[in-house]
């Protein structure tokens, strides 16, 4: 630290000022005071030195939180799947992490916060973190990487039981390196010509995605309904095996129940970092009272949307068949319908819109999921009405429900939803909605359509007959053989000779 000029004469102006002129003033020890504003100093920067490592603490705990839930999806979509495909849908959770991994680093995270360039990013310096480190820079690239896998692992329960291993590997790595981020270019950089950031933001307001309801979900939604559409559905779900079209679809039900609500509440979790961590720092001023605000109407949607996705459910089925079911699916994913609908819109909604927001996300769950089975698109985890579908619903909700007052606090920008009388931000998030579709559809379909017909995309017929388990993984996920019959007997024999009764069925 360099030595600190004091102005000794203004210092006794001011010691006059306070005290008066009728006040006797002792003499100032100009040394000693010297001394003071020297350690001031020092604390002022121990302070900041403080702040920054508190704001990347905390970005790390939410990044932590993020990244969990890898995990959550893959308990999900093993508790979802039949037994026969457990160890092929827990690989593919555990590489698609792995690959987006190394996407996003080569490339990816260059292309969406590179600065520079109005498609891409421009800079060189983030392309594998070349001359992008500390603390700061490191944690950016982390906080980032979490959001990419997030988008990547959402289409493995969409395409499970019949997707080659290849196929998912190429395609988590191509959407991690170049489609993701060109969304994220567009909608988050300072740089896109979508962004709220930017210092000329598209009418007034550009468009408002807090956490990506639209940018994560929505574009992994949309990349998983192309997938689905082009790989077709499982063997035997709405046709026969001569090809016929059943009477009704055939539904294959979740090997682990406990496994699904265990993957539920993991991604729940998660969304406590996904969301509030969106601030990507917490020490300013200001930003605890927007994290905490997304921490209530991130619970409060997902409440919402699981409460109302079972009881819609439940009404139907009192329709058709004439009795009430209540159905733990319906339940589990509408909450995440809730919380992928209140993603983009967080930070600038009351708490009750939030409740608003989550109720309608069930109806679209619940909706979007029956049209899937009417159109022959077979999802076996429903993970396109829960992201893509509930992830559109929130960016329009950020258009109706958005406060002026709290986007004016949270971003500094003049505009609101139409319930507040503006119309600006839901035309942002209307064009937000077509970029998406537009680019993620039009750049996803020609890429599965090649790999497809090069032979790369589904496995053969009897492998999933069989069960990707067995006829890719050596094995079974479970070990189910009892024991031998001939230990049962000796069991039994030894027991009888010793006077116990008691038989081994």
């Amino acid at each position: 630290m360099g030595d600190v000029e004091i102005d000794y004469s203004a210092l006794d102006a001011v010691a006059t000022a306070l005290i008066g002129d009728d006040d006797v003033i002792e003499p100032l020890d100009y040394s000693t005071l010297n001394g003071v504003i020297v350690a001031l100093n020092i604390v002022a920067t121990d302070l900041t030195t403080l702040q920054a490592n508190t704001d990347v603490f905390y970005t790390l705990i939410c990044g932590a939180f993020i990244f969990l839930m890898q995990c959550g999806f893959a308990m999900l979509c093993a508790g979802s799947v039949r037994q026969k495909n457990v160890k092929n849908i827990m690989l593919k959770n555990l590489l698609d992490a792995c690959g987006g991994a190394l996407g996003f680093y080569t490339i990816g995270f260059a292309v969406a916060y590179g600065e520079g360039g109005k498609f891409i990013g421009g800079s060189s310096d983030k392309f594998a973190l070349n001359n992008y480190s500390g603390g700061a820079a490191h944690i950016d690239f982390f906080f980032q990487f979490t959001f990419a896998a997030t988008a990547a692992t959402i289409v493995a329960g969409t395409v499970a039981e019949r997707c080659k291993m290849e196929a998912y590997l190429l395609y988590s790595v191509f959407l991690t390196a170049f489609v993701y981020p060109v969304v994220v270019h567009a909608i988050w950089n300072p740089d896109g010509f979508l962004a709220a950031t930017n210092p000329d933001p598209f009418y007034g307001t550009g468009m408002i995605d807090f956490a990506g309801s639209g940018v994560v979900h929505m574009t992994g939604g949309c990349t998983a309904l192309v997938a689905a559409i082009v790989l077709g559905p499982r063997i035997g779900r709405f046709y026969d095996a001569e090809g016929k079209v059943l009477a009704e679809p055939v539904s294959f039900p979740p090997h682990s129940v406990a496994l699904q609500v265990l993957g539920t509440f993991i991604l729940w979790f998660g969304w406590y970092g996904f969301n509030p961590g969106s601030t990507l720092a917490i020490s300013g001023a200001g930003l605890g009272d927007i994290a905490a605000l997304c921490a209530v109407t991130t619970t409060l949607s997902a409440a919402t949307g699981s409460i109302t996705a079972m009881f819609i459910d439940t009404m139907i089925g009192i329709c058709v068949e004439g009795h009430a079911e209540y159905d733990l699916t319906m339940a589990m994913n509408g909450a995440l319908g809730g919380l992928v609908a209140i993603t983009a819109n967080c930070a600038v909604v009351e708490p009750w819109a939030a409740v608003l927001i989550g109720m309608v996300a069930g109806v679209v769950y619940v909706f979007a999921s029956k049209l899937l089975v009417k159109l022959k698109i077979d999802d076996a985890v429903d993970a396109v009405p829960v992201h893509f579908f509930c992830g559109m619903w929130g960016l329009i909700a950020t258009g109706i429900f958005c406060s002026d007052k709290l986007l004016m606090q949270n971003y500094t920008l003049d505009g609101g939803g139409i319930l507040y009388g503006r119309g600006n931000v839901l035309g942002n998030e209307l064009l937000g909605i077509m970029f998406i579709v537009g680019w993620t559809g039009g750049v996803m379909t020609p890429f599965f359509i090649l790999i497809n017909a090069l032979g790369l995309f589904r496995v053969d017929a009897i492998d999933e007959q069989v069960g990707l388990d067995i006829s890719h993984h050596r094995g079974a996920a479970y070990d189910m053989d009892p024991a031998k019959q001939s230990d049962i007997d000796e069991l039994n024999a030894s027991r009888h000779g010793n006077g116990n009764n008691s038989a081994v069925a």
